[in-house]
C-alpha cells in the first residue's frame, strides 16, 4: 500500500565507509542549539513553536489551542540529553533535538503561560528487553498539591532494522541483500558476512499521552512531572508539555444521538453496530449524528457516504479500538482491521457529503504492514470535511485512495503514526489541507502521492509538521498544479527533509506549476543512509522522470539546516537520462547552513532572485552536475537575477562553475535569530 522507502539505490559519488550505529540513549554531539529562549531564571515560561522563539515563525504553520514548552527550558533537576541530529538516538528525534531524562525520584517542572485544564506530555521509556514494550507511571502535581498518576507506555514506540521495520530487537536484517551503509556492502553478497550490533537501527522512539486536569489552572501555576521511586522504567525521557484550556463540551439536541441505538459511551462493549444504526436511521432523516462525550469502542471500520458526524470535541468523544488479525486477508491484502472511518472505494464509485468532526480516534496499531488498511480516515470522499479530529495510533491518520475531489482537512492533530499523517493517493483534486498539526509520524507527514492518476489542484496550506522519523516534513511526488504554503516543518530524522519534490514512486510526471510558498523549514537536511550524504531542506529529485514543470520557491525561509538548504539531485544511474530544469527561486532566507546553500548533483539549471543567506558552513555551491565533470563545466547551470544577498552566489561560481565535494565537511550553524 505504501512505497518502500529504503530500496537499494546506486550512489551518487564515491562510497565511504561508516560506523555501525547503536543506540545511544544520552546520545550528544556538538550541533547548533535550538533557537528558542534560555529557561527564566525567576522561573516564567518559555513557550516556543518547533522549539523556536515563536516570532521567528509568525504567521506559518498551524493556528493551534495549545502552547509548546520544551522540557530543556523547563526546572528539573534531570540531565538535558542533546543537542544531536545522528539517527537513531533519543536527541535527534526529540524536539529541538533535546529533552530530559530522568531517572527514578527525578522532575521537570513547567509554568503554565495561560490558564489550562488539560495537558499533553511527549516521552520516552525504554522497549521490553524482547520488544513489546513496557508500562511505567509518571506522577502530574500541580502546585505540589492533587497528584494525578499517568501510565506511560512504549508499546506503540521502538521500532528496528530496515524497512519495513520489526519490533524485535534481536532480529537479523530484515534485507540482506540490500545496500547496506554501515559496511558500505551487500551483506548477502560479502564474504566474510559483517556483523552488526543489536538492536540494528532503532528508531521512533516517542510517544504522547493527554490527561484533562482536576480542574482549570491559571497563569503561572506550576505543573510537575515526576518518575516515582520504584518505577519499571530505569529513565524516562520528558521532550515537551502541550497545556490548553479545554472548552465545555459541544451539544447538538437536533443530532441522531448514537446513544439512542444502544452505543456504549464506557468502552466496555463494541459500539460500532450502534454507530451504524444510527448512521442509517440519520441519513434517512435527513439529519446529523451526534456522539455524546464518552469513549466508544470499534475494531473496524466503519463505512461513511452522505453523513454529518459530531462528537462532542477530541478531548470529549473518543473512538478508541484495538487492532483485530482477520481469519484470512481482506481482498484488498488486509491481514488486519482496526477502528476507522472509511468513504466507499473509488472502484464502488466513493462516497460524497462526508462531514467528520469534533472526535478523537485512538487505534492499536504497533507495528508497519504496508498492505493493512488500519487507518483512522481512508477510502475516496469527495465534497467532504475532516476538522477537528485528534488521530492517534493508527497507520496513517488520512489515507485517501482516489479518485475523489473537494476534501477539506482542517484543525486535526495527527501524531504518533506508525507511517505517514496524511497522504492524497491517486487522482485527488481540488482539495486542501490547513491548520493541522503532525507530530511523529514513520514517513511523510503530508504527502500527495499521483500513483497512475495524478493529483492537481491541491493546497497543503499553514500545516505545522514537527518530527517525522523517517522521510519528509511534506513531499510532492508528481501531479499538476499543487501548493504548498506557509508551512512550518521542523525536526526531519533521515531519509528525507523538510519539503521534497519527488520524480519516483512510479507517480505521474510534474506537469503544469509547482509552487512553495512562504514555508519555514527548521533543522531539516537529514542524512540519506543509502547516498550516505546530507540533503537539503527542500530537495528536489529526478529517478523516474525529469521534473519538467513550472516549478517556483518563493518566500521560503530554511533555518539552521544540517546540511544544505537547497538541494537538486537524480540517481546516479540515471543521471544522463532525467534532469531538473528551470527551478526557479527568489525572496528566499537562508540562516545557517552546514554545508552550502545550493547542492546540485543533476543537470538542469535553477535561477535566483533575492535569496539571502547567512552563516553558510562552506561554499556557496556546492556543484557536482550529473558527474561526469566535462571541460566545458558543470551539467547544472546557476542564473543570478539580482539581489542574492550574502556573497553565497559569487561570480566566480556563475554559470556553472564545478565545486563538486562530494561529502564535504558540516561546519554546525549558528542558532537562528531575527532577520
Amino acid at each position: 500500500m505504501l512505497p518502500s522507502r529504503l530500496r537499494p539505490r546506486a550512489h551518487t559519488g564515491r562510497r565511504t565507509t561508516a560506523v555501525v550505529c547503536a543506540l545511544l540513549v544520552l546520545g550528544v554531539s556538538y550541533d547548533a542549539a535550538a533557537a528558542a529562549p534560555a529557561a527564566d531564571s525567576i522561573g516564567r515560561p518559555v513557550v516556543t513553536r518547533a522549539a523556536l522563539d515563536p516570532e521567528l515563525v509568525t504567521g506559518r504553520g498551524a493556528d493551534v489551542a495549545f502552547d509548546e514548552q520544551e522540557a530543556e527550558n523547563a526546572r528539573t533537576d534531570g540531565v538535558v540529553i542533546g543537542p544531536d541530529r545522528t539517527p537513531y538516538t533519543l536527541p535527534s528525534e526529540a524536539s529541538g533535538r533535546r529533552a530530559v531524562r530522568l531517572t527514578p525520584g527525578q522532575y521537570v517542572e513547567f509554568v503554565l503561560p495561560r490558564a489550562a485544564n488539560a495537558l499533553t506530555v511527549r516521552y520516552s521509556i525504554p522497549d521490553a528487553p524482547e520488544g513489546g514494550g513496557i508500562t511505567a507511571p509518571l506522577h502530574v502535581t500541580v502546585n505540589g498539591g492533587h497528584r494525578t498518576s499517568m501510565t506511560l507506555t512504549s508499546q506503540y514506540a521502538w521500532l528496528y532494522n530496515q524497512y519495513p521495520f520489526t519490533n524485535d530487537p534481536r532480529a537479523d536484517l530484515l534485507h540482506p541483500d540490500w545496500w547496506t551503509t554501515e559496511c558500505s556492502c551487500v551483506p548477502a553478497a560479502t564474504t566474510p558476512a559483517p556483523r552488526f550490533d543489536k538492536p540494528f537501527r532503532p528508531t521512533h522512539f516517542y510517544d504522547e499521552q493527554r490527561l484533562r486536569l482536576d480542574r482549570t489552572y491559571r497563569a503561572g501555576d506550576r505543573v510537575r512531572l515526576t518518575v516515582p521511586q520504584g518505577s519499571r522504567a530505569a529513565w524516562t525521557v520528558v521532550d515537551l508539555l502541550d497545556t490548553e484550556l479545554v472548552g465545555r463540551p459541544y451539544v447538538d439536541h437536533r443530532a441522531v444521538n448514537v446513544l439512542a441505538f444502544g452505543a456504549d459511551p464506557t468502552g466496555r462493549r463494541d459500539a460500532a453496530p450502534a454507530i451504524e444504526r444510527a448512521i442509517a436511521f440519520a441519513r434517512r432523516a435527513d439529519r446529523a449524528v451526534y456522539l455524546p462525550p464518552g469513549t466508544y469502542q470499534v475494531n473496524r471500520h466503519i463505512v461513511v457516504d452522505d453523513v454529518t458526524l459530531k462528537g462532542a470535541g477530541n478531548w470529549h468523544t473518543i473512538i478508541k479500538g484495538r487492532q483485530v488479525t482477520l481469519d484470512e486477508p481482506a481482498p484488498d491484502g488486509s491481514t488486519n482491521t482496526g477502528v476507522g472511518f472509511y468513504g466507499r472505494s473509488a472502484a464502488e464509485g466513493g462516497s460524497r457529503n462526508v462531514h467528520l468532526s469534533g472526535f478523537a480516534i485512538e487505534g492499536d496499531v504497533r507495528e508497519r504492514v504496508d498492505t493493512d488498511q488500519v487507518n483512522a480516515i481512508g477510502g475516496a470522499m469527495s465534497a467532504s470535511t475532516i476538522d477537528g479530529l485528534y488521530l492517534h495510533h493508527t497507520k496513517v491518520g488520512l489515507w485517501f485512495d482516489g479518485p475523489m475531489s473537494d476534501v477539506k482537512v482542517t484543525d486535526n492533530v495527527i501524531v504518533d503514526q506508525i507511517a505517514d499523517a496524511l497522504n492524497f493517493h491517486t487522482g485527488v483534486t481540488d482539495s486542501e489541507v490547513r491548520d493541522n498539526f503532525v507530530r511523529n509520524t514513520g514517513d511523510d507527514g503530508l504527502a500527495m502521492w499521483s500513483d497512475g492518476t495524478a493529483n492537481a489542484n491541491n493546497t497543503f496550506s499553514h500545516n505545522t509538521v514537527q518530527s517525522p522519523t523517517l522521510a519528509n516534513g511534506i513531499a510532492i511526488y508528481g501531479g499538476g498544479n499543487n501548493t504548498v504554503t506557509g508551512n512550518l516543518v521542523a525536526d526531519p530524522v533521515r531519509e528525507g527533509s523538510g519539503l521534497h519534490a519527488g520524480a519516483r514512486f512510479g507517480a505521474e510526471p510534474f506537469t503544469g506549476a509547482l509552487r512553495f510558498t512562504d514555508n519555514t523549514t527548521v533543522r531539516a537536511g537529514t542524512l540519506d543512509l543509502n547516498w550516505n550524504i546530507g540533503l537539503g531542506a527542500i530537495w528536489f529529485y529526478a529517478l523516474d522522470k525529469s521534473l519538467d514543470a513550472d516549478i517556483r520557491v518563493t518566500g521560503d525561509h530554511y533555518l539552521d539546516s544540517t546540511y544544505n538548504a537547497i538541494m537538486l539531485v537524480s540517481e546516479y544511474a540515471v543521471k544522463d537520462r532525467y534532469e531538473i530544469p528551470g527551478v526557479h527561486f527568489k525572496d528566499i532566507r537562508v540562516d545557517g547552513t552546514g554545508t552550502s546553500v545550493v547542492s546540485a548533483r543533476v543537470k538542469g539549471s535553477a535561477t535566483f532572485e533575492n535569496v539571502d543567506a547567512r552563516g553558510v558552513g562552506g561554499v556557496g555551491v556546492n556543484n557536482c552536475g550529473s558527474f561526469n565533470f566535462p571541460a566545458t563545466g558543470s551539467e547544472f547551470a546557476l542564473e543570478d537575477r539580482g539581489g542574492n544577498d550574502g556573497d553565497w552566489l559569487a561570480t566566480w561560481l556563475l554559470p556553472n562553475t564545478i565545486t563538486c565535494n562530494d561529502r564535504p565537511p558540516v561546519v554546525p550553524p549558528p542558532p537562528p535569530s531575527r532577520w
